[in-house]
């Protein structure tokens, strides 16, 4: 179920958003202030330990107030498999490093990011290179445009 947000969005800070996925995890950053999001980095290991250790670096350098976890879903809105992972996911964060997460729609994520990397001039085989700090990029601005929340 998509809502508005169920509570007072801060004017300012930083923003982390996660496009998980079992391999890799995309990441983008933004600032509530300028709703501007930028694609990051990826976390490129399945080892729980060196994905925390990578978020608490991240965290270290852009202190964000919020986190952002997209939830895959299929176009029809039905849960994607991958969608139970990426809730334990976001519980496992905000229990971790105690900051907020908040769980969104990210169908479309990755058709959008392939057609920004086309447009950038990034083609074929190096999109790959690109594509989750991409589509963690694409969830991030939908969610600062748009914010809806999943329940």
């Amino acid at each position: 179920m998509t809502a508005s947000v169920s509570f007072e969005l801060p004017k300012h800070g930083s923003v982390i958003c996660f496009d998980f996925g079992e391999k890799r995890i995309g990441i983008a950053v933004g600032d509530l202030h300028i709703k501007m999001a930028h694609p990051l980095s990826v976390i490129d290991t399945e080892v729980n330990e060196k994905r925390f250790d990578a978020i608490q670096d991240l965290i270290t350098e852009h202190r964000p107030i919020m986190f952002v976890v997209g939830m895959p879903s299929y176009d029809n809105g039905g849960e994607h498999p991958v969608a139970k992972l990426a809730r334990k996911f976001a519980g496992r964060i905000g229990g971790r490093f105690n900051i907020r997460v908040v769980l969104v729609d990210e169908r479309l994520s990755s058709a959008a990011a392939a057609t920004a990397l086309d447009e950038a001039g990034v083609h074929g085989k190096r999109q790959k290179l690109y594509m989750d700090q991409v589509a963690a990029q694409q969830i991030l601005q939908g969610f600062f445009n748009d914010p809806k929340i999943i329940q």
